[in-house]
């Protein structure tokens, strides 16, 4: 009931409770109903990683006892993975790998697949095949943000200077988007730079790897330690001319 109506403080309360239980040992259904409900109270409060982590053990589960749920549950882990940028396909593991070729799973493993090669255009063609899930249709929104700020960070890698309408058109949105992307990476420091306003076009601020900078630094000390030593050694032969001159200025006169 909670978890349909969004309820979230409630069903964190719920949760925690069923999940300090210690007394018995579960049936691997009622885990996986738990689970399941914990998983989506995560993906609430936008806790990707907690989420994936819930779904993975919910899908566990349900797998064990043979709940036909597990195939929805693992397509709820497939977008926790996504949304938290992580690199590891969940197909990956042990449990998930016999149902990649599932057909009710395939929309999801080409999503994936779109996601990891940053090709933007063919997840959102995918997005149509998966909305007919109200869960993940709700997230479909965070799931495109994602991927598009992941893009956005590869394409402007190799430039120092992109207009906001060529980004716009790579993208496919429109050019106050790309903007508001740009914005959050700036704030966020994965991108060095300033978006000019009349121009409409993003300055990127190329800056040296720290490992080039420290060999600048050194570089620097080191030839500010040579020419002390020079100026130091010059100062010495000046003061030994001057004292070989008095010597022989003393032995003129003895003589």
């Amino acid at each position: 009931m909670y978890n349909e109506t969004k309820n979230w403080k409630k069903l964190k309360e719920i949760y925690n409770k069923s999940s300090e239980v210690r007394s018995a040992i579960p049936h691997p259904r009622i885990m996986g109903v738990i689970k399941e409900c914990g998983g989506k109270m995560w993906m609430g409060e936008k806790q990707w990683a907690r989420a994936s982590t819930d779904f993975f053990e919910s899908f566990r589960n349900y797998d064990e006892s043979g709940a036909p749920q597990r195939i929805q549950v693992l397509k709820y882990l497939v977008l926790a993975n996504l949304l938290m940028g992580s690199g590891i396909n969940p197909f990956d593991s042990q449990e998930a790998k016999p149902y990649k070729s599932d057909p009710q799973i395939t929309a999801m493993t080409d999503l994936v697949g779109a996601y990891q090669r940053r090709e933007v255009h063919e997840a959102e063609h995918h997005r149509d095949t998966i909305m007919d899930d109200p869960f993940i249709a709700s997230y479909i929104g965070d799931l495109l943000r994602s991927l598009r700020t992941s893009y956005l960070i590869d394409l402007i890698k190799p430039y120092t200077r992109l207009e906001l309408g060529f980004l716009a058109k790579q993208l496919n949105v429109e050019k106050n988007e790309v903007e508001e992307l740009l914005i959050g990476l700036i704030l966020e420091g994965k991108v060095e730079g300033k978006i000019d306003q009349v121009a409409q076009r993003l300055e990127i601020t190329k800056t040296q790897p720290l490992s080039r900078r420290r060999y600048a630094a050194l570089d620097k000390w080191t030839g500010a330690l040579e020419h002390l030593n020079s100026a130091i050694s010059g100062k010495v032969v000046s003061g030994a001319g001057d004292a070989r001159g008095e010597f022989e200025r003393m032995g003129a006169l003895m003589m």
